[in-house]
């Protein structure tokens, strides 16, 4: 039987460990082959460590996060390569974007690139930022529309020519690193505790709710993902807001990590607890594009 096969394409070095990582790291231990794709090399980021030494311009910080994810990756048991865009920075709305960066690129070349990646590895199932979500920095939009974009055009013959035998994957899903309810439910959880949380939104604030279908059991590597996130030491303050709740709170609080469901090519029954549920593999033996009578569900727009 062939191992099932999972593609997460992520904007940013540190993101694979701070969006979906227990489940990367889940799969990879129960045998399916999983790859992490990042799209830039974060270089125009900044320190947000502030125990972490200065970085001196985007080849340093470039540098110092290509090291940082080659050790969150075998933290998580995963591979990794680059789609090889530049970052676009943090700036504010309404800000020029810096010409060369990821946010700026060619939307039909970024497709072909990933479009690419996805022939070869052969992925059946592809996870990826949502289009609206707690952070919307231009880069994660961008992965957005380039993996929504390439989730297609990978198993169309006629699109991207040259760039490797056609594979269409199965399933396509927004990671949600956090959202409203998982956050509420903490916060009640500290609370009741004599704690309080020091994440936003709090319970009686407005803020946007994802349309969950899938929620993936994953708390046993709760602790694996955090020690991939501490890897990114530039980034990542180990006294910081994202280990304010202890990891046995969120096990037994919120022990999944979730997703939407956007698009599935195979019958899908919801609310699902498996990223590959629907999917079966004998060989590699997928179509390139689905066969007539096979089901095409659109959950979400992409």
């Amino acid at each position: 039987m062939t191992r099932l096969r999972l593609m997460a394409v992520h904007a940013h070095p540190s993101d694979e460990s701070g969006k979906g990582a227990a489940s990367l790291a889940k799969y990879a231990a129960e045998g399916a082959e999983v790859l992490v794709v990042t799209c830039t090399g974060g270089e125009r980021g900044t320190v947000l460590n502030p125990a972490h030494p200065r970085l001196d311009g985007p080849a340093d910080m470039g540098a110092a996060r290509a090291r940082e994810t080659e050790r969150a990756v075998r933290v998580l048991g995963v591979r990794q390569c680059w789609l090889g865009y530049r970052d676009s920075g943090s700036s504010e709305p309404g800000d020029p974007l810096p010409a060369d960066c990821f946010a700026r690129a060619d939307l039909t070349a970024a497709t072909g690139r990933l479009a690419r990646l996805i022939r070869h590895f052969r992925p059946h199932v592809v996870t990826t930022h949502d289009g609206e979500g707690a952070h919307p920095h231009p880069d994660h939009l961008m992965a957005h529309r380039v993996t929504a974009a390439a989730f297609t055009a990978a198993g169309d013959r006629t699109a991207h020519p040259g760039m490797g035998l056609p594979w269409q994957p199965l399933k396509l899903y927004y990671s949600h690193a956090s959202h409203p309810a998982r956050s509420t439910a903490l916060h009640l959880a500290l609370r009741g505790r004599g704690r309080t949380l020091p994440y936003t939104p709090l319970p009686d604030e407005p803020a946007h709710q994802p349309h969950l279908t899938t929620r993936v059991p994953c708390a046993e590597y709760f602790p694996r993902r955090d020690r991939a996130l501490l890897a990114h030491a530039s980034q990542v303050d180990p006294y910081g807001a994202w280990f304010a709740v202890p990891t046995t709170v969120q096990q037994e609080v919120w022990p999944t990590e979730d997703y939407t469901l956007a698009r599935s090519l195979v019958p899908a029954e919801l609310p699902e607890d498996d990223l590959f549920a629907g999917i079966t593999t004998t060989g590699d033996t997928t179509p390139a594009a689905p066969a007539p009578h096979a089901s095409t569900v659109a959950l979400a727009a992409p």
